[in-house]
């Protein structure tokens, strides 16, 4: 692959690979450089039609003993394989798209075959029937995919969050059918490929690209009968009033604006460089990054200095460029969203701040960014990006107040040096995982549950939230005449 080709995205429906369309006059870009780097393509309504009868006819809900699962297990194996021969080939591409720097997207993607070989381990370990509890007598409990499958996936995770979904649902045993972002299909080309390599069952996988016309088909069908999507809370209502007609199962993640709350006895620097890492890792291209920081008033300025003074020294680049820390904003919709969400913030009374040395590229870079004073009750509105707004407050109460009054609920943040007050503040903050000094990516534990409140979305994400959304359960066993009722 070269720095700066992206191979033509292709579909793949009823088991074998096909072309999609072409959209006229229409490209994606570099977004370091704005050179096109393949033509952007979509899928014809009777295409989508094509591979939703093949999803319905494929769908089997039959017994998965051992040996099935052990099969189905091998298989995943290989796709493992297949996805660490093109790890280089993954991370390119996503940092091709997603703007990320190389550095990063290759982290992500040596990740991708452990979270495959997690699932495979999984399928192997735990059974689908299980014995309940019902005095002596033989009653179980199946559980049992729901069927074909929808799965839409995002620009900013464009590997990860597709290989993540798509594995858990074919462990799961639904037929899927993938629509990637239509500004970022290249990775989720790539690891389509990886699991159709390793010998899936006919209609375990489609793949169709294109835009919301086409995720609008698939999610809005009565064939379709769980919905998995990571996105924009726009496209999230649209998807959520059309499954209501078919009361489809459904998984949304949607973002907001997540609070940062920093206690009166928060380390300056431990605070700063969380802060720091958490709105420029993926360049701040992540539904759970920070977004609206309260801090003490007495703290403001400082913390100000010290985040400024660390911006300064970043080097924002190519995203090719083995140096970079920070690259471009992904796409030109994204990036005139960022430019109106900052003059947003200056209309509320904001002085923005963007001292970081932008590089000499045509591309869409934007200087990670602090915005000082607005007014916090009206600053709700997500960045995703590699932007913070600060806000002072006079107490903990009252940053509990206002992080409450428009909750994310997503991720949230607390900085403080008593652990215990920051958590017990951390645990009145309404979202579905909230982290105490510190800002990674990875989940706070191996068995993590978050749960997505409010406006976050529908369901959640982690392990066993994996075995919900694409599995309900079915209890079979003998009656008894001796129940009361």
């Amino acid at each position: 692959m070269s720095d700066q080709a992206i191979p033509q995205p292709v579909n793949h429906i009823a088991d074998e690979w096909c072309e999609a369309t072409p959209v006229a006059d229409a490209w994606n870009l570099d977004p370091n450089t704005l050179a096109p780097v393949h033509r952007a393509v979509s899928t014809p309504a009777d295409e989508v039609e094509r591979a939703l009868r093949h999803a319905e006819a494929s769908y089997d809900a039959g017994p998965w003993d051992q040996d099935a699962r052990r099969e189905r297990a091998a298989v995943l194996e290989r796709v493992a394989d297949n996805l660490e021969a093109r790890l280089e080939d993954i991370a390119r591409t996503d940092a091709l798209t997603s703007g990320t720097p190389i550095s990063v997207t290759r982290l992500v993607a040596a990740f991708l075959p452990h979270r495959i070989r997690a699932t495979a381990a999984d399928l192997r370990d735990i059974p689908r029937v299980t014995a309940l509890a019902a005095g002596g007598r033989d009653v179980r409990l199946h559980k049992v995919p729901w069927g074909p499958a929808a799965i839409l996936t995002p620009w900013n995770g464009p590997s990860f969050i597709p290989a993540a979904k798509v594995v858990s649902a074919v462990a799961a045993g639904c037929p899927v059918v993938l629509k990637p972002s239509e500004h970022a299909p290249g990775s989720a080309q790539v690891v389509v490929e990886c699991f159709v390599e390793a010998g899936l069952p006919s209609g375990a996988l489609q793949l169709v690209h294109g835009a919301g016309d086409v995720g609008a088909q698939v999610t809005g069908d009565p064939r379709i009968k769980v919905v998995s999507f990571t996105g924009g809370p726009g496209a999230g209502r649209a998807i959520a009033r059309a499954a209501a007609e078919n009361l489809t199962v459904l998984q949304l993640e949607l973002g907001g604006n997540n609070p940062v709350i920093v206690l009166d006895d928060a380390d300056l620097d431990v605070t700063a460089d969380g802060i720091l890492a958490g709105m420029t890792k993926l360049n701040g291209q992540w539904c759970e990054g920070p977004g609206k920081v309260l801090a003490p008033r007495h703290l403001v300025g400082a913390l100000v200095d010290a985040l400024t003074e660390r911006i300064g020294k970043l080097v924002v680049g190519h995203s090719l460029a083995d140096d970079s820390q920070v690259g471009p904003i992904s796409n030109a919709p994204h990036f005139r969203t960022l430019q109106e969400r900052l003059e947003g913030l200056r209309e509320l009374g904001a002085v923005v701040h963007r001292p970081a040395l932008l590089p000499q590229l045509d591309g869409y870079f934007l200087s990670p960014t602090v915005a000082v004073g607005a007014d916090a009750s009206r600053a709700t509105a997500e960045l995703f990006g590699p932007v913070v707004s600060v806000h002072a407050v006079d107490s903990a109460e009252e940053a509990l107040r206002i992080a409450n009054a428009n909750p994310s609920g997503l991720d949230a943040y607390v900085f403080g040096a008593d652990t215990d007050r920051a958590i017990e503040v951390g645990a009145r903050i309404v979202a579905g995982e909230v982290r105490v000094n510190g800002a990674n990516v990875a989940d706070l534990g191996d068995d993590s549950a978050q749960s997505f409140w409010g406006p976050a979305g529908i369901g959640g994400h982690g392990p066993a939230e994996s075995v919900r959304v694409f599995c309900g359960e079915r209890v079979v066993g003998v009656d008894s005449p001796d129940l009361p009722l």
